[in-house]
């Protein structure tokens, strides 16, 4: 077997055998995976991979004796009619006859296909008449589409001919027809990617602002002009040189990634899934600790989609008045001497008018955020604009009259809901403020930040605009009522746009935030109070969520603590609005009852202790005695006696009566009192609890227990949110577990009784427990999230706080409650945050005798977790 790369067409006919050939291709994707290895011109290669496979069918089609029939020809269409073939590409193939072919032919020809099909290669292939051919493409836009790309191979040139000449004919495909046929099919594309580019796993080729983008751009061009390339695109006036090297720019960059992935992969895929964005970002030189060259990578690919998307949508615009000869008869409205509103877009009325006074791109927000009907800004004065935006020798802000016009845009009442997003969208914020123009396209690599920190920003903006919407105050009841009565907005909106604009730039992304947005506000004419809540709700975006999610809101000292560091009911207004704006803009799936709930509770407690004053702290007896009283009420109406009542309550301690709600404490009795089995005692509640369901457990207590239950709610897809862990005087548990099902939902009411069943038998079984295994989702695999035991001091030291890190993986709460019950640890309670791929758990245990962990038994307990969970780290 030779073991040297030659070139098609010197390949002998004895050469030209199943062996020999898969050799040769072998030797020639070493070759361009070498040269790509070693920096080699993506371009290159890819033409490069077109001309090799050119060479190789011709030379087969020859073997054939295909070239002996006077009325056949060899066709690459679509991808390779471009010359563009990467590593999995399909090489699309025509055999174009002018008429039937006989059994020979048909026979060799099949010989032919299936030979390339044992070569491993990805071949799309179509067998067709002339006629054929021209009636399929005029029945689907697919076949048209591939036909307009058609490029000759090898055989007959008339045959050939006389296709390009009827498929660029008047009858066949319109260009008109065309036109609005691919930008349909465009919307539908762009639909099953949510309209955005920022996706956590994007599709090279067929996101927004993908390749399948600039491919549009090229097939309508072809169709309408007859271009065959970007570069003759530019010919025909409707791509500026500047505009050609820009799309060429962004097509190389997209190529280099695809063909890196294309070298990872064992089949055809274009998503830039988890598992491959590291050896990708690797393969392409993007270094950096941790997962910052994956960072670094994904910043240049998602800013580069930003490009073609806006380049995308503004020469689409263009073609449409080209090609549809649009009359200019839509109403035109002049709404200054600088701009009018033609139909539903903004142009400007001056050539140059973004150049000779930059300040009046800040104009033209103005006038969107005064007319709702502006939709969007025209294709002329969107080139204008970019022209204008890359000729700016200095950042918006520091042009006096521009920080004049940002500020009135602050304060606009309708600036949140279109011009803030499309100054965002067309590079504005960019332009005006340097820091922002270094968080576009920045992601975080994990499963918790669904968008780029642009994104999320603009998005967070947006739920703030949603805040003074009616059809939002079900959902954010607290925030609609709040919103409506700052003092000064626009406040709110500098802290959101600041809040995470230190990200990716080392260091406390909140301090690093802080301090620009005080420069900032300072800078802009704000009073120093001003400046100072915006850059303390910059530097505290994250206190209320972590304390609600991650604290025991229902612990008086908790809620103390936390009031402390708000001071007052105005910061506390301006930052639970911050909050909940900031959680539902970084994932879609993170916001829930739950979280509305918690958020609530806290919200409410910490205003109440500012309004009774933080000198003058809870009295926990009284509050004890308040819930007694009202729980008691409730069970005398049921019947049952004060003596009963009290009996009970005699053998519970009093942290008891203080963290739960005297609903609680009546339906936990009631059940109690008319106990009178060995078994378990296992209550679902019937309705959501703090969006969620509520599961209370009452046996006696052992080391396994909290293991047990949280085993029989894993078996049933429940995520535990919440435990409170309690042990009544003679030795009987009284747990509460807060559960969610698979959708972060409270669990259905059919399913109550199952679940109640599950968790009675896992409780009075003895043995090892069985801890459950599931399948880890795919996109978990792709992370490593080292493991991390933390033994935190608490304020009384009679316990031990733990705090726990790692991969969020099924049956890790079970296993970490095995581990409890080997160590003979007893568990207190439990909160259980999950961000993302990573479990963020903290338990409050004590040791046999209910008494702080010892050093000893703090590193006995560790390594036993470290053992436990190192195949999930």
């Amino acid at each position: 077997m030779n073991d040297v790369l030659c070139e098609p067409s010197d390949l002998t006919a004895e050469q030209l055998n199943l062996a020999e050939l898969k050799n040769q291709l072998v030797l020639f994707g070493e070759d361009q995976k070498n040269t790509f290895l070693n920096r080699g011109s993506v371009n290159d290669l890819v033409y490069q991979r077109s001309d090799y496979f050119d060479a190789l069918l011709s030379r087969l089609w020859q073997h054939y004796n295909f070239d002996h029939h006077p009325n056949l020809s060899l066709i690459a269409v679509g991808g390779y009619g471009r010359r563009e073939l990467h590593p999995l590409s399909d090489i699309d193939l025509l055999v174009l006859s002018e008429g039937g072919l006989d059994k020979d032919y048909q026979v060799r020809i099949s010989e032919f296909i299936t030979l390339l099909w044992d070569l491993k290669l990805e071949v799309g292939h179509a067998v067709r008449t002339l006629k054929e051919c021209i009636d399929v493409g005029l029945d689907d836009l697919t076949v048209a589409t591939n036909l307009q790309e058609a490029r000759l191979l090898c055989g007959s040139e008339r045959i050939y001919h006389e296709l390009k000449t009827q498929i660029h004919s008047e009858h066949f495909w319109p260009s008109a027809k065309f036109f609005n046929a691919k930008v349909m099919e465009q919307k539908q594309r762009h639909a099953r990617y949510h309209d955005t580019a920022y996706n956590l796993e994007p599709d090279i080729k067929s996101s927004p602002g993908g390749l399948r983008d600039i491919h549009t751009l090229s097939w309508i061009a072809r169709r309408h002009f007859g271009a065959t390339s970007l570069r003759e695109m530019s010919k025909y006036g409707f791509l500026t040189d500047a505009e050609f090297r820009e799309l060429d720019e962004c097509q190389t960059m997209l190529w280099r990634i695809r063909f890196a992935l294309h070298l990872e992969l064992r089949r055809y895929d274009n998503r830039l899934t988890f598992s491959h964005q590291p050896s990708v970002a690797e393969t392409l030189g993007y270094q950096g600790d941790g997962n910052r060259g994956i960072e670094l990578m994904m910043k240049d690919f998602y800013r580069t989609l930003g490009r073609v998307s806006e380049l995308n949508k503004m020469l689409i615009r263009l073609f449409e008045i080209a090609i549809e000869d649009e009359p200019n008869s839509k109403k035109i409205e002049i709404l200054s001497d600088d701009f009018q509103r033609r139909g539903r877009q903004i142009e400007a009325r001056k050539p140059a008018l973004f150049q000779a006074r930059p300040e009046s791109i800040m104009d033209m927000f103005l006038h969107i955020a005064n007319d709702k009907s502006i939709e969007s800004i025209s294709a002329p004065t969107l080139r204008q604009l970019r022209t204008a935006r890359r000729r700016l020798n200095r950042f918006l802000c520091d042009i006096p009259e521009a920080k004049e016009k940002f500020i009135e845009l602050t304060r606009h009442t309708n600036a949140l809901h279109k011009a803030f997003p499309l100054m965002h969208k067309h590079g504005v914020l960019s332009a005006y403020l340097p820091q922002w123009s270094q968080i576009v396209g920045q992601m975080q690599f994990d499963l918790f930040h669904a968008y780029t920190v642009d994104e999320h920003t603009v998005r967070l903006l947006k739920h703030i605009n949603g805040y003074s919407q009616d059809e939002n105050r079900d959902k954010h009841p607290i925030c609609c009522d709040v919103y409506n009565r700052l003092a000064k907005p626009e406040l709110l909106l500098l802290a959101a746009i600041f809040h995470d604009i230190g990200k990716g730039r080392g260091g406390d992304h909140s301090v690093i935030g802080a301090e620009e947005a005080y420069g900032f506000c300072i800078e802009h004419g704000f009073s120093r109070p001003e400046a100072n809540l915006v850059s303390w709700l910059v530097g505290n975006h994250l206190l209320m969520s972590v304390t609600a999610q991650r604290r025991d809101i229902y612990d008086p000292e908790v809620i103390t603590e936390f009031a402390q560091k708000v001071r007052d009911e105005e910061r506390l207004d301006y930052l639970i609005c911050l909050t909940v704006a900031d959680i539902n803009a970084t994932n879609p799936e993170l916001w829930n009852s739950w979280k509305r709930t918690l958020l609530a509770e806290l919200y409410y407690s910490t205003q109440k202790a500012l309004r009774r004053g933080l000198e003058n702290p809870p009295d926990v007896r009284e509050r004890i005695r308040h819930n007694q009283h009202l729980a008691s009420a409730l069970l005398r109406k049921h019947g049952h006696t004060p003596r009963e009542i009290e009996l009970l309550w005699q053998r519970f301690k009093a942290d008891y009566f203080l963290r739960h709600t005297h609903k609680q404490i009546a339906w936990h009795s009631e059940h109690i009192l008319h106990h009178h089995s060995n078994e378990p005692l296992v209550l679902v509640s019937k309705n959501a609890t703090r969006g969620g369901t509520e599961i209370f457990v009452y046996s006696e207590d052992r080391p396994s227990l909290f293991a047990r239950v949280v085993a029989s709610l894993d078996k049933k897809n429940l995520s535990v949110h919440d435990a409170q862990i309690m042990t009544s005087k003679d030795g009987f548990a009284l747990d509460t577990f807060m559960v969610l099902d698979a959708n972060n939902d409270a669990i259905s009411a059919d399913r109550h009784e199952k679940i109640r069943e599950g968790v009675t038998l896992a409780l009075m079984q003895d043995g090892a427990i069985t801890i459950p295994v599931r399948r880890a989702p795919r996109k978990l695999m792709a992370f490593n999230v080292k493991t991390q035991v933390t033994f935190l001091p608490t304020r009384t030291g009679r316990r031990t706080l733990l705090e726990l890190v790692a991969l969020d993986m099924p049956g890790l709460l079970a296993r970490v409650g095995a581990v409890f019950a080997r160590q003979k640890v007893s568990l207190q309670a439990a909160k259980i945050t999950t961000i993302g791929e990573r479990a963020e758990d903290f338990f409050i245990v004590t040791d046999g005798e209910r008494q702080a962990l010892t050093e000893e038994t703090q590193q006995a307990l560790r390594e036993a977790l470290f053992d436990a969970l190192s195949d999930v780290s």
